[in-house]
């Protein structure tokens, strides 16, 4: 059989952002390649595909798989229409966050999909091929919804994967016509970029994050051992100078973490790596000095706060002065950092903001993100705001605002929070100067371009967010 897995999005979608290789559909591709099939992906993230383009690759499959975002449930369910309409026949599959923190609702949301798929597919993609050689009933098979009669119907119960090393290292080859990695501001990877995950879940319970683990049970933390991490690094070494691992908590096992890069540095490896997800509380010196070693030059941090009480009531069980001695490290060892930071917290004051700023600036940080707290399906915050009935089951996310009783400020606050926090961080002098600095130390001009292109953007960005408050404000 030929499968045809898609990451849907918007035509027409401005592809300039950081974007990084769809993991899941490669995944399932390498699985699927492995029992003989035939796999092609489209990467709407990553191309402005026409429907010419989706009928000719169509009119060559046998089934669609379909990976679904929330964000992206719109223009999924409008691909599948257009699928549906070229070709009403041909089995349409979907997964992903959406379908798993959705899971029935998910074929309402999107009423052309035949068939969708909670949790890992890699082992599910195998049994729905069989159920469409006749080979097995939908019934049978674990952690799906499928239509039945009009009515929509599950099979057995989700199965989780807790050998991690069993799974295939994904097929990155059907999507070596990509060139992912670009981005507007901030670090710039070198080409060729992809992304590595060695972990799923997280030990933590932060009660802002979407976590598959509130919805499925077993979901529990697991690791791939760290010889089989290294055998994937060293079996896309040479082709890929850019590698982002994208792990929710990649350094929660410090011991394992310690023998990934014990074992890179035995290697002959030469990749750069970007460590996307990494807590303040794992940082020590012996360790970050290994990662310098290695190849690491970037670090994400989830800072969220400058408030103890915020990361207290966050959940996140990390100090302000944890914060401080990790990204002090981190600069020490010349890592570009990331941060980023959330304004709305229900107990949050103008206070909290106004130190959040203000800490957040005391750091020594290359990038900073500002965001207002949004109540997320498959978030602790979120499930708690239902059962006090503050927000609706059905809702995908609400705004933190005091209009709902999810928060103590207005819309309209959250936005000019948000926009004077970028404004104070990004156009300090201090700031302007060390990044020059560094970047001349680094011998990486391109962060100024990006930096130029963010500022644009970002004034951009503010007088449309101002224009929705005026328009909301007329009526």
């Amino acid at each position: 059989m030929k499968f045809l897995l898609l990451r849907p999005g918007e035509e027409g979608r401005n592809t300039k952002h950081l974007v990084l290789s769809p993991l899941g559909l490669l995944y399932l591709g390498a699985v699927l390649e492995q029992e003989g099939h035939k796999v092609e992906l489209l990467d709407y993230y990553a191309e402005n595909i026409s429907k010419e383009q989706l009928e000719n690759s169509l009119m060559s499959s046998d089934a669609i798989g379909m990976t679904v975002y929330t964000e992206d449930c719109k223009p999924a369910a409008d691909i599948s229409r257009m699928i549906k309409d070229l070709d009403p026949d041909i089995p349409l599959i979907i997964g992903g966050p959406h379908c798993t923190f959705l899971q029935k609702r998910s074929l309402s949301d999107i009423p052309d999909a035949d068939i969708s798929v909670m949790g890992e597919g890699e082992h599910v993609i195998l049994d729905l091929a069989q159920f469409l050689q006749g080979k097995k009933n939908l019934a049978d098979i674990h952690g799906i919804y499928y239509r039945d009669n009009g009515s929509i119907v599950s099979g057995k119960p989700i199965q989780v994967i807790d050998n991690l090393d069993v799974l295939p290292f994904p097929a990155r080859h059907l999507v070596e016509k990509y060139d992912y990695g670009t981005s507007t501001f901030g670090y710039t990877l070198k080409k060729k970029a992809t992304s590595l995950i060695t972990s799923k879940g997280c030990p933590f319970h932060c009660r802002f994050c979407t976590r598959y683990g509130n919805f499925i049970k077993d979901w529990g933390f697991r690791k791939r051992s760290a010889e089989n991490v290294v055998n994937e690094i060293q079996e896309i070494n040479g082709k890929y100078r850019s590698v982002a691992i994208v792990d929710d908590n990649f350094l929660a096992d410090k011991k394992r973490a310690h023998r990934i890069f014990d074992m890179l540095l035995e290697t002959d490896t030469n990749v750069e790596f970007l460590i996307q997800g990494a807590r303040v509380d794992t940082a020590d010196k012996e360790l970050y000095m290994k990662m310098k070693k290695a190849g690491v030059r970037y670090i994400g941090f989830g800072i969220e706060s400058g408030n103890q009480d915020v990361l207290d009531f966050y959940n996140k069980k990390i100090t302000l002065q944890q914060i401080r001695k990790a990204v002090g490290l981190a600069r020490e060892m010349d890592f570009f950092i990331g941060a980023s930071f959330i304004f709305g917290a229900p107990i949050e004051a103008k206070k909290h903001v106004e130190n959040t700023i203000k800490f957040a600036c005391s750091l020594p940080l290359d990038r900073a993100n500002f965001v207002p707290l949004i109540y997320r399906t498959g978030s602790s915050l979120w499930a708690e705001a239902v059962k006090n009935k503050k927000i609706s089951p059905h809702q995908y996310d609400a705004l933190a605002v005091l209009g709902h009783n999810l928060g103590n400020f207005t819309e309209e606050e959250l936005i000019e929070y948000t926009t004077n926090a970028f404004k104070t961080f990004y156009f300090r002098p201090n700031y302007i100067l060390g990044q020059i600095y560094r970047t001349l130390s680094r011998k990486d001009y391109s962060l100024l371009i990006n930096g130029l292109k963010f500022f644009i953007l970002f004034n951009k960005a503010r007088e449309a967010g101002e224009e929705v408050i005026k328009s909301k404000n007329e009526f």
